[in-house]
């Protein structure tokens, strides 16, 4: 793209067409003219025209033209606007300053260009070079902004079509570093020189070209106060503008959107020690934006480098002086090694721009002291920009002003001790805690996110929506009333034919057997012809049911289909047909009631759920159909159909019923969910992708949907990818666990009876703990206590071992054993028994359960030991494991009585403290709970466990 984008130079024509509001001048005629300025060089000077106040108009249309094209100035039209002059003629005659010819200055920025626009009109306000005088007009209500109306026009857009598509615009803010060295005061006393604060970091523009932007307009300015909020980003090259000109329109700094925080900056006594110093210290400020053009290929190969190295170092210094007049031409320049005064680097994580759909990142990051080991270890980069940056401007010659500069600048420098010879400046920044916050901004999305109805177009076009079935409930409800009714003929006229054989005493009169009652009366119905008369009458009632109830009206062409809808009508016949002898034989005949099974929808889940727990899939296999013939239509019942042939490890009925759930609801979550999965185990990994995404954007998010997609991208190297899934999974976790606290407190069920559908299944499955079941003294139950906090992959894992996902269960499982709050924990091993039972491999899944009780018996056994060492000899330790034993066990109540006794006995054990903070946190007493934290790190804690333990429930509370 870059050859050609130098190929398309072109010519960019700027119009001034008048001036308004012209204020800023005394007299009530003079003589003006415009001229255009473009990185400081003269790019077009206006005829004078002769001005009168009065008018309030100064028409000018006046013209120039510039060229532009190649990847170097296109970032410069992004980061350097035009400026144009609007400037008084004076008589020769008068000797003045030719800088008080200058009446006002105005900005033109031409962005609009760089997104597509040929020609654009906008009316840009004209700033006198006099603060003061600025200052003063603007406290007058009378007060006009002095205005020129220009036109930006070029022949043809700047870009073409596909390379404005797949260009961006990439912005780094800087704003403000805290907590500075000790050694960075303000100047004072005999010290009147201001310190210049440069930062700098380097970003690709093309396939082949870097730049640096340098921000070198840091001030440091003294603490008491907060930065205000709202403030506007400055533009960079401010000494080329009036004061002003210097802010960005329409910009604003975002003072509490923070999505990064170095590790070092996020604990709470970091928190604590940055509202101190945002609010008490020093500081330096820049709020300062740079905004640069990306083509096609620096898009791409900054994607590349994130990928690589997600660390990217931003450089700061400290001089007297501004960076172009840093280094003078000497003996130093031939030195390899030019010394950066005080040179720190901050190392900015921008692994987020890779996340799906994420235009801008700000964080806080923590400034070090500059090594280039740690460079080069962090960023695998050898080089500082600042140095070659420096080093490149010292081979620029320097006139006799700048050299009289430089020396009087060396002077002061060496008596206040700033440069980097100054041996305790090399570690200046350690133990200061100074850090910076920087923004960085794109256009568009390095990661394009595809947005919800995108998804579901493409879900759709896999999987078709079926078109609702034809109402027929009136006439279903006939056909079955009218079977009903044939059954209910058939049985009286079989009971009159039994009294006719038998009498109304029966058999036993005659002492016949019942094999003789039936051989019998089907004999009595043989000869009568009846048996026939039956099957004629009930004929036409199962015909209606066939083509109404079940809606078969089309030939079979499939034996296979013909046979599996046989059974199907039997097993339907059979039920209506006892549902009809239970109706008659209870007296209940109601000719206008609608006859339903005397078994519920609710029931027939719950026993199909129960049959899959013990294994019998035939009989949940048939509970299932029964749902599926009575609720066609219903999702729910095509996924559980589509469960049970996972559990029999029959994928592509699975698949069907999966797809046929989607079809009738294409937002059915958990469907599109084991659709997912079941691409990728046919390693169709675009398809699993499409359905695992739809389904983090249907219905209500889940922890297992984002998890789950997380893991399959892990499994395609998109690990970026995969880190935002996962982000959006802790929170959903974060704050789904407020709510999952509140419904067990009302007393919520639900999810105590699917971890008691899980222990089931280790209890039904295993012959190895059936046998242990039998011997109270040695039988394994599943564990229900002493779990570590759910993370995202515990919430994953009932999912998919509810649903057989065997694959993917695995990948979960080793990703909850390298968890920091997971390893091999009760609900680790209660899963990884799960797991072991759907395998079939019932020898380890006992030891795996008879290591969880032990896990557990350990805590129930030292809360005994405890308890007799505390009855013996009291003490703080004896009465500290007590109440560990009892939190460990979830008995909050004797763990808060005993740790109280212990802290009575020793009022600095920080351990102590620690796990009464944890108990308070967890019986909801989080004032108490924070207050107990502060002691425990006040006395030094030192495991870190504690800490991280607290920090988190903290978080989920």
């Amino acid at each position: 793209m870059e050859k050609d984008v130098e190929q398309r130079m072109q010519s960019v024509s700027i119009t001034v067409a008048r001036a308004t509001n012209l204020n800023m001048v005394k007299c009530k005629s003079f003589q003006a003219f415009l001229q255009v300025m473009k990185d400081s060089s003269l790019q077009g000077e206006s005829d004078t025209i002769p001005v009168n106040v009065e008018d309030g108009v100064i028409v000018f249309d006046f013209t120039c033209s510039f060229f532009i094209g190649d990847a170097q100035a296109l970032s410069d039209i992004a980061q350097r606007p035009v400026t144009v002059l609007l400037k008084e003629s004076l008589p020769n005659d008068k000797k003045v300053d030719p800088e008080t010819l200058v009446l006002g200055q105005a900005v033109i920025d031409l962005l609009p260009l760089l997104r597509g626009q040929c020609k654009f009109s906008s009316s840009v306000p004209l700033y006198p070079l006099n603060v003061t005088a600025s200052m003063g007009s603007n406290q007058d209500s009378n007060y006009k902004q002095p205005m020129l109306d220009v036109c930006v026009s070029m022949p043809e857009t700047l870009l073409a079509e596909l390379d404005l598509e797949r260009s961006n615009l990439l912005r780094v803010t800087v704003e403000t570093a805290y907590s500075l060295p000790g050694n960075w005061t303000l100047p004072s006393g005999s010290d009147t020189s201001p310190r210049v604060y440069t930062a700098a970091v380097e970003i690709p523009l093309t396939a082949g070209k870097d730049q640096v932007l340098v921000f070198s307009d840091g001030k440091q300015k003294a603490g008491g106060q907060k930065e205000a909020e709202g403030r506007q980003k400055k533009r960079p090259c401010q000494d080329q503008l009036v004061p002003g000109n210097r802010f960005l329109p329409n910009t604003v700094i975002q003072t509490d959107a923070v999505d990064h925080e170095d590790v070092e900056l996020a604990s709470l006594e970091a928190q604590e020690f940055r509202r101190e110093a945002e609010l008490m210290k020093d500081r330096v400020c820049w709020d300062t934006e740079i905004t640069c053009f990306v083509d096609e290929e620096g898009t791409s190969r900054l994607c590349q480098k994130i990928t690589e190295q997600r660390l990217w170092p931003l450089e700061i210094m400290r001089s007297l002086f501004p960076l172009d007049k840093t280094t003078e031409p000497s003996k130093q320049c031939a030195e390899e090694d030019i010394q950066i005064p005080s040179h720190g680097v901050a190392f900015m994580d921008w692994g987020r721009l890779l996340y799906p759909g994420v235009k801008a990142i700000r964080g806080l990051y923590s400034v070090h002291s500059f090594s280039k080991t740690e460079l080069l270890n962090k960023t695998q980069r050898r080089v500082s920009v600042l140095h070659e940056l420096v080093k490149g401007l010292a081979a620029v010659p320097m006139n006799g002003s700048n050299r009289e500069v430089r020396r009087s600048a060396d002077r002061k420098e060496k008596q206040s001790r700033i440069a980097t010879s100054d041996g305790g400046s090399q570690n200046m920044y350690d133990g200061s805690g100074t850090y910076i916050i920087v923004e960085v901004a794109l256009e568009k999305p390095l990661i394009p996110k595809l947005s919800p109805e995108e998804l579901m177009r493409r879900v759709q076009i896999l999987i078709p929506p079926t078109s609702p079935s034809p109402s027929r409930t009136t006439s279903a409800q006939r056909a079955v009333q009218d079977f009903h009714q044939q059954v209910r003929n058939v049985v009286s006229q079989v009971s009159d034919l039994y009294l006719e054989l038998f009498g109304v005493q029966g058999p036993q009169a005659k002492q016949c057997s019942r094999k003789q009652v039936t051989a019998d009366l089907m004999g009595a119905l043989n000869i009568s012809g009846r048996y026939f008369a039956f099957k004629e009458q009930l004929k036409h009632a199962v015909v209606r049911i066939v083509r109404d109830k079940m809606q078969k009206a089309q030939p079979f062409t499939e034996t296979e289909h013909l046979q599996a809808f046989i059974r199907e009508l039997y097993v339907y016949l059979k039920n209506e047909m006892h549902i009809s002898l239970t109706k008659i034989y209870c007296g209940e005949l109601d000719e206008g009631s609608n006859y339903e099974s005397h078994l519920s929808s609710a029931q027939l889940r719950h026993f199909a759920r129960e049959a899959e727990l013990t294994g019998e899939y035939q009989l949940a296999a048939r509970y299932c159909k029964e749902l599926l013939v009575r609720h066609p239509s219903e999702p729910e019942h095509r996924f559980s159909w589509g469960r049970l042939h996972m559990l029999t490890g029959d994928h592509m009925k699975a698949k069907e019923c999966f797809y046929a759930a989607v079809s009738i609801e294409q937002s059915h979550q958990p469907s599109l969910m084991m659709c997912g999965i079941l691409a990728a185990i046919f390693n169709q990994f675009e398809e699993a992708e499409l359905f695992l995404e739809t389904a983090t954007t249907v219905q209500r998010p889940t922890v297992a949907a984002w998890t789950m997609l997380g893991l399959f991208l892990e499994t395609q190297n998109k690990h970026f990818q995969a880190e935002a899934a996962f982000l959006e999974a802790k929170k959903l976790l974060t704050t789904g666990e407020v709510e999952d606290t509140g419904k067990e407190e009302n007393g919520n069920s639900d999810g105590e009876e699917m971890k008691k559908e899980n222990e089931a299944t280790a209890i039904h499955q295993s012959p190895y703990i059936q046998e242990d079941a039998e011997n109270p003294d040695t039988a394994v139950s599943p564990p229900t206590h002493c779990e570590c906090p759910p993370t995202i992959y515990t919430e994953t894992l009932q999912f998919l071992l509810q649903n057989n996902a065997q694959q993917m269960a695995d990948v979960a499982l080793s990703k909850q054993l390298l968890h920091p709050q997971g390893g091999r924990s009760v609900s680790y091993l209660k899963h990884l028994a799960h797991l072991q039972l759907l395998r079939e491999d019932y020898c380890s899944a006992s030891n795996t359960l008879r290591e969880a009780l032990l896990y557990i018996n350990q805590f129930a056994r030292a809360k005994v030991m405890y308890l007799q060492a505390c009855e013996a000899s009291p003490s703080c330790l004896t009465w500290l494991g007590l109440g560990v034993a009892c939190y460990r066990l979830k008995e909050l109540n004797k763990a808060e009585e005993a740790l109280i006794r212990a802290n009575h006995l020793n009022t600095q054990n920080a351990e102590v403290w620690a796990y009464l903070s944890l108990t308070y946190l967890r019986m909801g007493k989080r004032a108490e709970a924070e207050m107990f934290f502060k002691y425990a790190m006040k006395f030094n804690l030192q495991k870190t466990d504690l800490i991280m333990e607290f920090q988190d429930l903290r978080r989920r509370r």
